[in-house]
């Protein structure tokens, strides 16, 4: 049985940095994506915004680009492709002037009634002026959201500053802090599993499972992002927000509804009780590492000074993580994290691995039995594994193997895979927050994180290299194997 689509009511999406990046790869194919799908309700448009001095025409002819490189064979459907083009607009936009923003209300006027979104997909350091340019020339409505892109803040200090910023012209309930790995399939499908069934949730804590793993692996390098990347690296780029929201979701407490507040209340709970990694003990629970010159599928990659063209850096592409939580439900149960650029694969997986069974009855003969494990995979296949021992077919006694109830779900329901963006724009508009970072939870996640940073300052913490093409360096395969385990590294 497919889903039912269920159209949101009519808005404006008004995209800042309507002609960047992110709005090209991700939004644009999101938005058409979702009208194809009948999810639009009429009249709707989308208005890009930017410094650069375009046309409507001129807009639509880029969006249309965008679509072509960027949809998969067969999305492309030209009498779909002229009705998304004909609801595009574009409005020539100053966030540090006035330029442009009386066009901007004119248009906006139009549609006094309907939903108003707008979208930040700009660098962080203007967001205080866009948000006060909209209150400035008054195109706040009771309806109106405003939706923010990661980093929120390089340190708790910046987050707070920014959070400020923002908040003295929009409601909390307006301001959407936007990570895209909560939109995936299998990150949703993670709270289904817990809370749905009543297979899971009596054996998710200390005496029955006993560790967790939660891996973001890319296999590419810096891809442009050079002077970006170099001044934040891969704690404040993945862990800070992606990798722990993944840790908060599957740790997190029953909350008492699917509400939004009463899930994010539940993640906030599991921030705050993190243990503390700091000067003490980060060189124990933590490793930095820095990709050197490899090989990937693709052939020969520079290492990471390389791509800087030549620069020294101690900025870290890898990091692994030993965290624990303090309380009841997890005490002694380590997560182990970790996330680079330049690894083996690209890979995104939670894997929980449940405690060996107390007594074997089975001799020497039949094997050796392996811990059961649950392997949530987000990417690049987006399903879920269960790992069982059972006994191998045929005659000739009872010999033992572990093998895997897998279950894709691109196979399973034979149905496209929505990117994640198409989700969260749309409850955006839905004004559906759970999948939404509120403002305490970014400022717990930093609460954590600087202590890390600051500790590896105060240690003198170097990164330690790693071959490109790798799984990282040696000394993050010791950070798990001194207790006693080892990576999942299938891809």
């Amino acid at each position: 049985m497919s889903s039912q689509i269920i159209p949101v009511e009519p808005f404006d999406y008004v995209v800042f940095g309507g002609s960047g990046d992110l709005a090209e790869r991700k939004l644009l194919p999101a938005l058409y994506h979702r009208q194809i799908e009948g999810q639009f309700s009429e009249p709707t448009r989308i208005i890009g915004a930017s410094r650069s001095a375009l046309s409507n025409e001129e807009y639509r002819k880029f969006a249309d680009a965008a679509l072509k490189e960027h949809l998969k064979k067969g999305e492309y459907d030209e009498p779909e492709v002229k009705k998304f083009l004909a609801r595009l607009f574009y409005v020539p936009v100053d966030a540090r002037s006035d330029a442009g923003w009386d066009q901007l209300k004119k248009i906006l006027d139009e549609g006094k009634d309907r939903v108003r979104a707008f979208y930040l997909a700009v660098a962080p350091g203007i967001f205080g002026d866009i948000s006060q340019k909209i209150h400035d020339h008054k195109l706040i409505t009771k309806q109106t959201r405003i939706v923010v892109e990661k980093p929120i803040g390089r340190d708790l200090a910046s987050a707070l500053q920014l959070n400020d910023t923002i908040g003295k012209v929009f409601k909390e309930e307006q301001i959407f802090r936007i990570d895209h790995y909560l939109g995936k399939e299998t990150v949703q499908n993670l709270m289904a599993l817990r809370f749905a069934n009543a297979l899971y949730e009596p054996l998710w804590n200390a005496n029955h499972i006993d560790h967790v793993q939660i891996t973001v692996a890319e296999s590419v390098g810096l891809e442009g992002r050079a002077g970006y990347y170099d001044t934040a690296g891969a704690l404040r780029d993945m862990v800070q927000n992606h990798i722990l929201q993944l840790l908060c979701l599957t740790a997190m407490e029953i909350p008492s509804s699917m509400d939004s507040e009463a899930v994010r209340d539940e993640k906030l709970k599991v921030l705050r009780a993190l243990k503390p990694i700091n000067a003490s003990n980060v060189e124990q629970a933590t490793v930095r590492g820095q990709y050197r010159a490899g090989a990937s599928s693709g052939g020969p990659v520079k290492g990471y000074l390389d791509e800087l063209e030549g620069g020294v850096s101690n900025t870290e592409t890898f990091v692994a993580i030993k965290a624990e939580i303090g309380n009841w439900r997890w005490a002694g149960v380590p997560f182990y994290i970790r996330t680079g650029k330049r690894l083996a694969g690209r890979m995104s997986e939670i894997v929980i691995t449940f405690k060996p069974i107390p007594h074997n009855i089975f001799d020497q003969a039949a094997g050796r039995t392996v811990a059961n494990q649950l392997i949530i995979r987000l990417q690049p296949d987006e399903g879920v594994k269960q790992s069982l021992m059972i006994k191998d077919p045929g005659p000739g006694g009872m010999r033992l193997r572990n093998v895997s109830l897998d279950m894709s779900f691109a196979s399973a329901f034979n149905v496209r895979n929505p990117d994640a963006y198409e989700r969260l724009l749309m409850d955006v508009i839905r004004s559906n927050q759970t999948l939404f970072m509120r403002r305490d939870e970014v400022e717990a996640a930093w609460e954590w994180v600087d202590p890390i940073l600051k500790g590896w300052e105060e240690a003198g913490q170097q990164v330690q290299g790693y071959t490109a093409g790798t799984w990282g360096p040696s000394q993050a395969i010791a950070l798990i194997e001194r207790d006693g385990r080892t990576w999942h590294d299938d891809i």
